[in-house]
């Protein structure tokens, strides 16, 4: 293979590998969610600590929301752990929703159990 050639290969593969990174980028940041925040009232139905980032379903007037959390590492930083609440706790969720309205998913800046609060984003946190 010529030195050219290998030049090619690699610039392709990188190419390659930088599209298949954009769906995730993509979720993981804030361009599927509104500007606007809201708050969402209701009962934990299931905490996830799995990667790529906690998540919790939130119960709120007969409806299942997904509650996106911070990544990992930010999600500790706010104090909140798996072990912090348990399914059928009240939470107040303070975040953006998902720009499309037939999904129920929005991303937390802010959670609120048992009055305290766990602050994901708190640069983000906007109140009125």
């Amino acid at each position: 293979m010529t030195m050219l050639n290998r030049r090619r290969l690699s610039l392709g593969l990188a190419a390659l590998a930088a599209a298949a990174a954009l769906p995730a980028l993509a979720h993981h940041g804030w361009s599927w969610a509104e500007g606007e925040q809201m708050t969402l009232q209701g009962k934990i139905s299931k905490i996830s600590m799995a990667p790529p980032h906690p998540m919790l379903m939130v119960e709120s007037e007969g409806k299942l929301w997904q509650v996106d959390l911070g990544n990992p590492s930010q999600t500790e930083r706010s104090g909140f752990r798996g072990d912090t609440a348990r399914p059928g706790d009240a939470i107040t969720a303070l975040g953006n929703r998902h720009l499309d309205k037939t999904k129920l998913h929005m991303k937390a800046v802010r959670i609120t159990i048992a009055g305290q609060n766990y602050d994901m984003y708190p640069e983000r946190i906007r109140t009125n």
